[in-house]
């Protein structure tokens, strides 16, 4: 029996009653299955099961009714017995369930001495539920949602200049950005208000809020990714909200992690708004609970921060020993001299020992080390782990981007035999500072006995390095012009001083005893290598190889038959991507035009002003070119997965290491704790002066905070540290392994600041539980035993 809600339970009836309930749901799976209906069925019961699901399943079940009863002959099914049977169990088991609890029965003693006395004001005040507040908790959840998608839409399309053909959107990630700001700002207020209106937390009417109202807009944007329809009627209408979200790679991650934040943002709301307006009055002012917090804790001692910083900067076994050894000296010496001033003046020496006693920590004192040390390594890894993985992330974009370009602009089907004319109008499109025409195809690339299938891309040598990196990464030996000037290129005989045995010898005619080759026929057309192809070739500047193509095969008599060339190596390139080094060859655009058997190319390659802008200057080419045929398309949706796997990695690396600062929440959960019980006493004397449960709120959560502040703040100076010693120092790599010969870091602010922040959030969210407990201590219960 449970004393409090003066409710019964009979154990027997409820677990029958479960049993019965889960033969019916047994029996209807059955029958679903033997129908083998659950792909039709999915949607309606996890409909059901979901927020206003089961409502609107019901009443779509009445408005079946007329229209079942209207059919001449329902078709009988073999199922239909189980699915009878197995709903009749399974109302049959809850109708038990709810029998086996019931209310008990009124005490028969009679009324108590203090009947008709006036009841306790803050039972008289009490309400068990407020619609106010679930409107302004389910309202707020579900308006910050919509804010959410309809800023993040608005800003990214331009709004309505978009449709004049101007371009003044703001890039996808500022958007999101400013967006994400307004709409937890919308979600805070609302649970602020909430809160002050119903002067408590109300952790019903959050909870029913957030799940009838908040759930349904995660779960219709993880639909659409599934259901066709659902992508049909919708995917236009969100696609600036699923293109950010798909930049993950996994879609339904943004979409529930946005959703977390933005409750977390209505939880705080809430947490504020009862703190501020609990007394029945707005009170905003912090001075005399920060004072008090500051006198309790103790966190901001200069031993324990310096103390906290040296573990965090050279480790825990190096600062404890240290520590020791001078704790253990002073202490000896301390004891010495109460000792001598012992026999002198013995009442002195007690005072003194009394003194010391003092000043050794507490238990609580040691937690809260603990906790402020907890706080800043988890920061610090957080720090040191993202600044690194956004190292690699530049470092891999600057190689990748370097080697492509950041839009590339095509036809739906077919060359560009008309790309001089676009490069002039895509030349009037602001953010557009490089473009150049190219063509690719897969080919085959042949030298002695080495074959290897490879990229071939027709370049323009004059406009290519307005968008690629290619004339900067080129060998020493090799020059990016000698494609247009072929002649230039120096025959392999003539740097090594002699002919050598894989140099084909020219034919001679017999009769007029001169070469049957032409001069022109003498020059081979240019090529460029990359580093790992050429080592795969076995070939260096001035050698020949042969490229066979597919595409623009020629007749022949015994059928088709690839197109094969002769090229001569002007040059080798170094990116620093293997893939491409191994993958990548360019010839002139006129030599591959003629290879292809093509027109003109197959695209025009672009560089922009700001590469995180590249998809709305994308969109801007394609709306001056007049859409279809031609599309453009940027950096971000071409390497749509590699990047996406990067962010998603460093998404997940974030996560598990901020469980570091959820088990400093731990630690920081059992410090207020221990204060709560070891200050009950003063917490009934404030409560007795007049301070409010918002004011005792408000006091331990400035002691958790400050907890979090510290470990934030240690943590952000020893993680800066640590990265600007592996930037200035470094830490080697092995170039073939990893691409790179030392680790690399960068240290993005915002990025920083979020760990800071996620900590103080933390810390804040662990302090809220204890808070409440202190809050709720009556100034009898802690006097009494006085």
């Amino acid at each position: 029996m449970n004393a409090e809600r003066q409710t019964v339970y009979r154990w027997s009836l409820i677990w029958s009653g479960a049993l019965v309930a889960l033969v019916g749901a047994v029996l209807l799976g059955l029958a679903i299955t033997r129908a083998d209906a659950w792909a039709r069925v999915a949607g309606t019961l996890g409909l059901s099961t979901l927020s206003w699901g089961g409502l609107l399943q019901a009443l779509n079940a009445f408005g079946l009714i007329p229209v079942q009863s209207a059919m001449p002959s329902p078709v009988e099914l073999a199922e239909t017995r189980y699915v009878l049977t197995g709903a009749a169990a399974w109302l049959v088991g809850w109708v038990v369930i709810a029998s086996g609890i019931r209310r008990a029965p009124a005490s028969s003693e009679g009324p108590s001495p203090a009947a008709g006395a006036t009841l306790y004001p803050r039972l008289a005040q009490y309400r068990d539920f407020y619609w106010s507040t679930l409107g302004a908790y389910g309202g707020g959840i579900l308006l910050s949602e919509v804010v959410l998608i309809l800023l993040q839409t608005f800003l990214s399309s331009g709004g309505g200049s978009a449709a004049a053909g101007e371009s003044s959107g703001l890039a996808p990630t500022v958007a999101f950005a400013v967006s994400l700001v307004i709409a937890s700002l919308v979600a805070f207020a609302c649970g602020f208000v909430g809160a002050a209106r119903a002067r408590r937390v109300a952790m019903p009417e959050a909870t029913i809020g957030v799940i009838y109202l908040g759930l349904p807009v995660p779960i219709l944007l993880t639909l659409m990714e599934q259901l066709p329809d659902l992508q049909l009627s919708l995917g236009y209408r969100l696609r600036e909200v699923t293109y950010l979200a798909d930049m993950l790679g996994r879609p339904v991650i943004g979409y529930w992690l946005v959703f977390s934040l933005l409750v977390l943002m209505l939880v705080l709301g809430i947490n504020t708004g009862f703190i501020a307006a609990g007394s029945g009055r707005l009170d905003l002012r912090l001075g005399f609970e920060l004072f008090v917090a500051r006198r309790h804790v103790g966190v901001f001692r200069p031993s324990l921060l310096l103390g906290t910083l040296a573990v965090l900067m050279f480790g825990i076994v190096p600062p404890l020993i240290v520590y020791g050894i001078i704790r253990a000296v002073e202490a000896a010496v301390e004891r010495t001299r109460i000792r001598s001033l012992g026999l002198k003046d013995p009442l002195a020496a007690a005072s003194a020992l009394n003194r010391l006693k003092l000043r050794e920590q507490s238990p609580t004192m040691m937690m809260t080390a603990l906790s402020v040390g907890g706080v800043g390594v988890g920061v610090m890894a957080l720090i040191i782990v993202l600044s690194v993985m956004s190292g690699f992330e530049e470092d891999l974009q600057k190689k990748i981007l370097g080697a492509h370009s950041h839009v590339v602009v095509s036809k739906y089907a077919g060359q560009l035999p008309e790309y001089k004319r676009l490069m002039e109008q895509i030349a009037k499109v602001p953010g557009v500072e490089g473009q150049t025409p190219s063509i690719d195809n897969p080919v085959m690339v042949l030298a002695d006995d080495e074959v290897q299938g490879i990229v071939l891309k027709g370049i323009d040598p004059e406009t290519v390095g307005s968008v690629l990196d290619l004339r900067q990464n080129m060998q020493p030996g090799g020059n990016l012009d000698h494609l247009e000037q072929p002649s230039k290129i120096a025959p392999r005989r003539t740097m090594f001083g002699k002919q050598p045995e894989e140099e084909e010898e020219e034919a001679e005619d017999p009769i007029i005893g001169k070469s049957t080759t032409s001069a022109s026929d003498k020059v081979l057309p240019g090529i460029i290598l990359g580093r790992e192809l050429a080592s795969i070739l076995r070939v260096v500047v001035g050698d020949r190889v042969n490229v066979i193509s597919p595409q623009g095969a020629e007749l022949g008599p015994a059928g088709l038959i690839p197109k094969s060339r002769a090229f001569r190596v002007a040059g080798i390139f170094y990116s620093g991507m293997y893939e491409y080094d191994a993958k990548f060859a360019y010839i002139l655009l006129s030599e591959a035009q003629k290879l292809f058997g093509t027109d003109g190319p197959s695209g025009i390659e672009l560089k922009v002003a700001d590469v995180d802008d590249a998809r709305r200057i994308s969109q801007a080419v394609s709306r001056e070119l007049g859409g279809y045929p031609y599309r453009s398309r940027d950096w971000g949706e071409i390497h749509r997965n590699i990047f996406s796997a990067l962010r998603l990695e460093k998404l997940v690396m974030g996560i598990i290491l901020s469980i570091i600062i959820v088990v400093a929440a731990g630690l920081i959960v059992a410090t207020v704790i221990m204060l709560v019980l070891e200050k009950r006493k003063e917490i009934a004397v404030l409560k007795a002066l007049g301070v409010s449960d918002g004011g005792i709120v408000k006091i331990f959560l400035a002691e958790g905070l400050q907890i979090g502040v510290a470990g934030g703040l240690l943590g952000l100076l020893s993680g800066l540290a640590w990265c600007y010693f592996i930037l200035k120092v470094g830490i080697k790599l092995d170039p073939s392994v990893y691409y790179i010969p030392a680790l690399p870091v960068k240290i993005e602010p915002v990025q920083t600041a979020l760990a800071v922040v996620i900590a103080v959030l933390v810390t804040y969210l662990a302090s809220i539980y204890p808070a409440l407990k202190a809050s709720s201590v009556e100034p009898v219960e802690g006097l009494k035993a006085e």
